[in-house]
């Protein structure tokens, strides 16, 4: 079932869980997650990154698209990081349901120009829109673009840019980061400033930079209000250091129908992990 950003945040929002947004690079990956998250009967946001989608082109989405229609659960297919309106109308010209405007690196009034401009664009259409307000870091070379300093959320800018914008659901600042922590690094998410943020905006909201947070912390975001949470490199982490002990135990091995599906289990068994802290799974019969 494809549904819209809106639509598929809107139970979240309502009864207190998240719905597990994962970045998809290829279509197995695209797959695996689909039946994980049917086996779990939970939503599932496919997250496609601008990089991504210049990886697997455009015409991958068609394909997202057909398995969202199949679906057992809700799928929505949304534009992560979009940086400018080009790029969030390639998505909307491609088939996306939700669009995200990244203009957290820009100067508050710019954010909220631009991102009110992407959200009457997308609406005339009927896709979502995500902002986001306050910066994520980034922690390798890898990871998606960040700010080498992490900008907490303020709660009445918060109130300021959904207010103006129009914007279905906020990212917010609470102290994550793209990427991979290193083990010299413990992150800490300000729950509190979260409460506060929730107190003052009505929309959903939802936390970038999910992977390698302590287990507790993003159980009490979620608690608090967190309505999606962007899961990239956990996964893709467990999937290809299965491929690549699936490729040391057999080096013969040439073909992708006998590599991936050996190589899926160890990102599916983290994807239903993360499902299960996020409270997500059995509520795709909420839709």
């Amino acid at each position: 079932m494809l549904l819209s950003g809106q639509a598929i945040l809107a139970p979240a929002h309502d009864h207190a869980f998240s719905v597990p947004a994962f970045n998809v690079s290829d279509y197995a990956m695209l797959k695996g997650l689909v039946e994980v998250c049917e086996e779990l009967r939970s939503p599932l946001i496919v997250a496609i990154h601008p990089d991504e989608l210049a990886h697997v082109g455009v015409d991958f989405i068609p394909a997202a698209i057909a398995w969202a229609h199949r679906a057992t659960v809700p799928v929505t297919i949304h534009l992560d990081h979009g940086a400018d309106v080009d790029q969030v109308l390639t998505a909307i010209q491609a088939g996306f349901t939700s669009v995200m405007i990244d203009g957290s690196l820009l100067p508050f009034d710019e954010n909220i120009a631009l991102t009110k401009e992407v959200t009457r664009i997308a609406h005339a259409v009927g896709v979502s829109v995500e902002g986001e307000l306050g910066t994520i870091g980034k922690l390798d070379e890898q990871a998606e673009e960040g700010a080498s300093e992490i900008i907490y959320t303020d709660p009445e800018d918060a109130r300021r840019f959904v207010a103006e914008t129009g914007v279905d659901s906020l990212a917010i600042a609470i102290g994550t980061s793209h990427g991979l922590y290193p083990a010299t690094m413990t992150p800490e998410l300000r729950l509190d400033l979260l409460e506060k943020i929730k107190e003052t905006v009505d929309i959903p909201l939802v936390l970038h930079g999910g992977s390698g947070n302590p287990d507790k912390e993003i159980a009490g975001a979620v608690e608090r209000g967190i309505n999606k949470i962007n899961i990239s490199s956990d996964i893709k982490v467990a999937y290809h250091r299965a491929m690549r002990e699936v490729l040391v135990a057999d080096p013969s091995l040439r073909e992708p129908n006998l590599i991936q599906p050996l190589s899926l289990p160890a990102m599916k068994k983290v994807a239903e992990e993360k499902i299960r802290l996020f409270q997500a799974d059995g509520k795709a019969d909420l839709y």
